[in-house]
């Protein structure tokens, strides 16, 4: 009976939680309420900085974690499946209309027209994180973040240069941790 009732609380937070892992809280603020047994509100705060500091989406983190921690291994496989099945299942409805009517010249220019309105709001968003990050001054650390914003060009223009295209990426995710513990960044 567990495993129904998790199944049933991440299918629904998987179909109504649109926007992204964060967007699940409101339902397990939700869970935890109808299920008081299974956590509390400071615990599922807990899992969210968990699910934050782990790599993966956060939703299915919280998922598995919640999953495990009601029903051990079995619930979090439960739970998990259960969240990402209405994504999974909505996007083979939107392959198969697609499929159908990728021919028809009028669909095929909606989605020609929509690449430049995606491609502008992701730029505006772009835009809006740099923003906030090279402009906003706290303590006196808006220096930092033009030597970080620096550095980054720098990285990016050395990435053009063919022979470093060669370096693995992981050796450039370590210097930019290493420049960001030392630069306090």
């Amino acid at each position: 009976m567990i495993y129904l009732q998790l199944a049933f609380e991440f299918f629904k937070a998987g179909l109504f939680a649109v926007g992204g892992g964060l967007a699940t809280l409101p339902f397990l603020m939700q869970t935890s309420q109808t299920y008081p047994q299974w956590f509390s509100v400071d615990e599922l705060m807990q899992m969210v900085a968990i699910s934050e500091s782990t790599p993966g989406p956060i939703g299915v983190n919280m998922a598995t974690y919640v999953g495990f921690h009601v029903a051990g291994i079995p619930g979090a496989v439960t739970a998990t499946f259960a969240l990402i099945l209405p994504a999974f299942l909505t996007i083979l409805i939107v392959v198969r209309v697609l499929d159908r009517f990728q021919t028809n010249r009028r669909i095929a220019g909606g989605m020609e027209a929509m690449r430049p309105a995606v491609t502008g709001l992701i730029a505006a968003a772009g835009y809006a994180v740099l923003k906030s990050v090279l402009f906003s001054v706290q303590d006196g650390v808006t220096s930092f973040q033009w030597i970080a914003l620096t550095l980054f060009v720098i990285l990016f223009v050395l990435l053009r240069v063919k022979r470093l295209e060669r370096i693995h990426p992981v050796a450039y995710i370590a210097v930019g941790a290493v420049l960001g513990v030392v630069l306090q960044l």
